[in-house]
Formats: C-alpha cells, structure tokens, sequence
C-alpha cells in the first residue's frame, strides 16, 4: 500500500528534540515519527512492526526472508490479541513490506533494526541504512548486548549521530521497558527524540548513563537465568518448579518495586541502612555461593526435555503460551496503572 500523509496522526510527544551535541553537524529538527521502517522480520522485529501500527503509523518492514508476508500474516492474529483495539486488518492496513532496504527506509522518520547479533554484520547493514535513509532520522537498533559505538564504529560523526540503541524487552509490544543507550557520538537531540518518540507509544523509556555490553535488563537476566539453571541442574528443583518460585516470589514484588527498594521496605523503618548493617556481609558471602553450571550437552539436554515438557514446543504451543503471557502481562500493566492512579 502507498504511504500517504493523510493516514498519519501526530503522536503525543513526537519530534521534541534538545540541543544538538557540540561536536556533531547532525539535528533531529521538528520532524515527528510518521513513518517508521522496521529491519529484520524476526520475532522483535514483526512486534515492533504491531505495535507501530497500533498507534497509528505507517510501517514498512523489510527482511531477506521469502515468506516475509507469511510470516507477518501468521504473527498479526496474536500480536493484535496483545494491543486491545486494534484489530488484525487494521494493524495490516498500516504495514506494508518490501525486500529492497533501499525502499524500506527511504522515507522513514525512524528505522528500528532487528538484524542478528553480530557486529560486522550491524555495521554493514547500518552503513546501507544511512546511505538511504532520510538525513534527519532516527536509526535505532533494538541490540540486545551490541553498543551503539561498535555498531557506528565505521559511520561518518554525521549518520553516527543518529544512532542509537533502541533495546526493548521481550515482546516490545506488551513489556513497557525500552534501553535508550547513546553511543560516543549520538547526538543529544537524538536521544531526546527517541525518547519522547518511545514514550508516545506508551513505553517506559530509561537512557543508560554508560555502555555497557548487554545493557542492563538482559544482564539482571543472565544472572538469575545464571542461578536457576544451576539449581535445576543440581535437582533442587525441575524447571516448572523453578517458574513457579519465581512467579510466586520475585516476579511479582519486582513487578511492582524494584530489588533496592524491595531491600529498603525489608528492613522496616530502618530501612536499607539497617538491612545492611545485619545482612551485608552475609550477602557478600552468599554471593560466593552462586553456581556456575556448564552448558555442556547431557546439560541442555536436561534442560530441553523438562522445559519442552512443561510448556510443550512447536508453533501451536509458541502461539497458545505467547497468547496467555501477552495476557498476563497486559493484565499486570493496567493493575500497576491504575494502582499508580490513586
């Protein structure tokens, strides 16, 4: 379907921008975020592509893949499910497809990349991205460990200005949280942008002060992925077990306060200072304590069977148990909305 400007609508907060870094030419300028172009059909990439849709813009997605249309008509039934009103026509009405990456980001006011995990590859793919994308767009990519720094490593201070890690959490349109990273060079009315941009589409954006790889949700991930793998492997508890803890324990008061201010409310009115003053050193030295299991064959395989039995593999398992999360998580969102309403 052609882009036109008349299906468009200003999004709350689209096109602020802050002052332009000292050392970059580059600026956003007043150009709202019409048109988005999403690179890379993978599982991030087609739930960017709804939830862009569902406020509105128009989506042009691009990826080498052969069943690319397929595989968007497949994936929008479901991610429609997870985005109340909006409904699988409509959401299909506003994205449109192509194989030419040319094409796909030729008009777009800001690209979201989902490409492998790889950085020579980033770097190639974002320097064709910038070779054709509009001057003044926004190029994020949703990386989940790459900095913005390596992937711009080989741009010019100008296109380098414009990038940025863009990191959500899995699916981005269900989980609020977006990584907004800077690289060295990003300018800071990129930043600005973006964010605004993030939190139009009703997501909960927080600007990183440093890279760091993996960012900082995926490594809080790893470390408890860390930990349960371990006590899965040492037969404390299979993995079902292990899910049930944690959605019974941590899952839920981490949905609703953080880890350091969970510690602070532990420790009653004396607070942090008091659990510190009793549990410091016990926890230093239960950090010690932690597992660190080996990911050998005979492990995974463990792994697989118990994780494959519990929740069953397949699309119909994927679509059923993507369907019931997305769900939940919706359900969490608005009790936590409106628990912060008053």
């Amino acid at each position: 379907m052609p882009i036109t400007q008349n299906s468009h609508r200003d999004l709350p907060g689209a096109g602020r921008t802050a002052s332009t870094a000292p050392d970059s030419g580059y600026s956003a300028g007043p150009r709202p975020q019409r048109t988005v172009a999403v690179v890379g059909a993978g599982t991030i990439g087609l739930s960017w592509a709804a939830l862009f849709a569902a406020n509105g813009l128009d989506v042009v997605v691009t990826d080498p893949r052969a069943d690319l249309d397929q595989a968007l008509d497949d994936a929008l039934p479901a991610l429609a499910d997870g985005l109340p009103g909006s409904g699988v026509e409509e959401l299909r009405g506003r994205i449109r497809t192509t194989h030419n990456l040319a094409e796909a980001v030729a008009e777009a006011d800001l690209v979201q990349e989902n490409g492998p995990e790889n950085v020579a590859f980033k770097r190639g793919l974002f320097a064709d991205i910038a070779r054709h994308a509009p001057a003044e767009s926004v190029l994020a990519t949703s990386s989940s460990g790459i900095v913005a720094s390596s992937i711009a490593a080989d741009l010019s201070d100008d296109a380098a200005a414009r990038v940025l890690v863009a990191h959500p959490f899995n699916p981005p349109h269900t989980v609020p949280l977006v990584e907004i990273v800077p690289g060295e060079r990003t300018a800071d009315d990129t930043v600005a942008t973006a964010t605004a941009f993030y939190r139009s589409l009703g997501k909960t954006p927080v600007r990183l002060r440093k890279e760091i790889p993996g960012f900082v949700a995926n490594r809080l991930q790893s470390a408890v992925l860390q930990e349960a793998i371990h006590l899965v492997l040492e037969g404390v508890v299979d993995a079902a077990e292990l899910d049930t803890v944690m959605k019974a324990s941590l899952g839920g008061r981490y949905a609703t306060i953080g880890p350091f201010e969970s510690f602070h409310l532990g420790g009653g009115p004396g607070g942090i200072r008091h659990m510190m003053e009793h549990l410091g050193k016990g926890l230093a030295q239960g950090w010690q304590g932690l597992g660190r299991p080996e990911l050998d064959d005979a492990a995974v395989d463990m792994l697989v069977k118990q994780i494959e039995a519990a929740y069953g593999n397949g699309p119909d398992a994927y679509w059923t148990r993507a369907a019931l999360r997305d769900r939940k998580q919706l359900a969490v969102n608005d009790a936590l909305h409106r628990a912060e309403q008053g």
